[in-house]
């Protein structure tokens, strides 16, 4: 008898379970292109994804992983395949594994570049007002890169600043005025290289910390230390610069 009490709990969780598994995704049911959006990308974690994959480009799953700490397993693989059923994120049979699939931003994914550079700025002023003990990773700054800082001395030869390593980073290339970030390429030899502690790069990307006092409190440069000055915004008054984002 107890065995059979087990299997009918057990038939009946799994019938809950198959209903959920059923049910749609809830929508806001509103004639509005704000809701409709936010039918797509309002969940949590949503957004955080395509920033992973604006970033890092075609990345396998684990490796969007990394860039979410917190982030349960079961709840990634279902954003992401609410973000697939929505022609938001393609998935493609990695490039020599066999079985293992890699995820990239459609053309319609990539628009949400421009959602994402406006929310950057608007949060920009809460970052000085982060807890104490909020995750950083290094990659994470190349958003705020692209726009803040800016190609001052464009006549000069091309120059590739490392923010970060391989396994958490970017290269950052100044070149005829622009700026771009990228994954680190293995085959690029930076001029500079720069690590340290998230707030205080932020602080100095955001022209609120002059090089020489982040230094002092811990960003380390290694190679030409006078690239940097080539590409960071001249300091400013305060940490709450978001006005900067261009």
């Amino acid at each position: 008898m107890a065995l059979l009490g087990v299997r009918m709990v057990l038939d009946t969780f799994k019938q809950a379970l198959d209903k959920v598994k059923g049910v749609q995704v809830k929508s806001y049911g509103q004639l509005c292109s704000i809701a409709r959006a936010l039918d797509v990308v309002g969940d949590r974690w949503t957004l955080l994804i395509v920033r992973e994959l604006l970033i890092g480009g075609a990345l396998r799953f684990g490796e969007v992983q990394r860039g979410l700490p917190g982030i349960a397993t079961n709840l990634l693989t279902q954003r992401l395949r609410d973000l697939e059923t929505n022609g938001v994120v393609a998935r493609e049979p990695a490039p020599g594994t066999p079985g293992t699939p890699t995820y990239r931003l459609t053309e319609r994914g990539r628009a949400l570049d421009g959602v994402l550079r406006e929310l950057l700025k608007w949060g920009a002023p809460t970052v000085p007002d982060a807890p104490s003990d909020a995750i950083f990773q290094m990659h994470w700054l190349s958003q705020p890169a692209r726009f803040l800082l800016a190609d001052h001395r464009p006549d000069e030869p091309p120059i590739v600043i490392r923010f970060g390593t391989f396994d958490d980073g970017f290269d950052l290339t100044a070149a005829d005025g622009t700026i771009t970030v990228d994954p680190c390429q293995r085959d690029v030899s930076p001029l500079a290289g720069v690590t340290g502690p998230g707030p205080v790069l932020v602080a100095l990307l955001q022209g609120a910390m002059p090089l020489p006092a982040a230094i002092a409190q811990g960003v380390d440069v290694t190679g030409d230390a006078a690239a940097l000055t080539r590409v960071l915004p001249a300091p400013q008054a305060s940490t709450n610069v978001p006005g900067q984002y261009s």
